[in-house]
């Protein structure tokens, strides 16, 4: 007889084309019970993007509503836009025993981290800068300026790897995914986790 337990809340930051966002889908795809948290965002909708799935798309006015309200566990402004992550959401999902994965920056992570310290923090770097650089332009998307820029970022955001609690290096993406998925699996293993999991039958066993 197993028991609903809180479910842990995963903090995962990279530098722009480290392949975050697309090992922690694959990891979604491949493991049940985790969800990542979707933002609230100030910015219009891009093609394809649905409110309520990829962000929650909320007008200025209403966003500053919300950093009064304090509902944000963090926020930040970027370029013209606002990003905010909610805290009632967050909790809801824990609540109900699922794992929730917040995909936010250092400056981030630290705010969350001074609010939810039992948060567990990974961080994804690619293999070397040079790999770094052909991702960025392999996505057709930036201009040499804007490249060199996240390039000049990435070396900034990468300064902070050891303020987290694991490290993967994504070379090999399939490696890289089950790296990652260790890290889940050996979490739910926790003794911690397991004695409120599965109280009745160390009670059995025991008596």
């Amino acid at each position: 007889m197993s028991n609903v337990v809180k479910g842990l809340l995963y903090i995962v930051s990279a530098p722009s084309g480290a392949g975050k966002t697309s090992l922690v889908n694959a990891l979604l795809e491949s493991y049940p019970g985790i969800v990542v948290s979707v933002s609230h965002a100030t910015r219009a909708p891009r093609p394809g993007e649905e409110n309520g799935v990829h962000y929650h798309f909320v007008s200025v006015g209403e966003f500053q509503q919300r950093i009064e309200s304090n509902d944000f566990l963090e926020h930040a402004q970027v370029f013209d836009n606002f990003y905010g992550t909610s805290k009632q959401a967050v909790e809801d999902k824990l609540a109900q025993g699922v794992d929730v994965i917040l995909e936010i920056d250092w400056q981030g992570a630290r705010l969350v981290r001074e609010q939810l310290a039992d948060s567990i923090g990974i961080f994804v770097l690619p293999p070397s800068l040079s790999a770094l650089e052909e991702r960025l332009r392999g996505r057709g998307q930036d201009s040499d300026e804007i490249i060199q820029r996240r390039m000049r970022d990435a070396q900034s955001e990468a300064s902070h790897y050891n303020e987290y609690d694991y490290l993967i290096i994504n070379d090999d993406f399939e490696t890289a995914k089950h790296e990652l998925g260790a890290i889940f699996v050996a979490n739910r293993l926790n003794l911690a986790m397991q004695k409120q999991r599965h109280v009745e039958l160390l009670d059995e066993l025991l008596a």
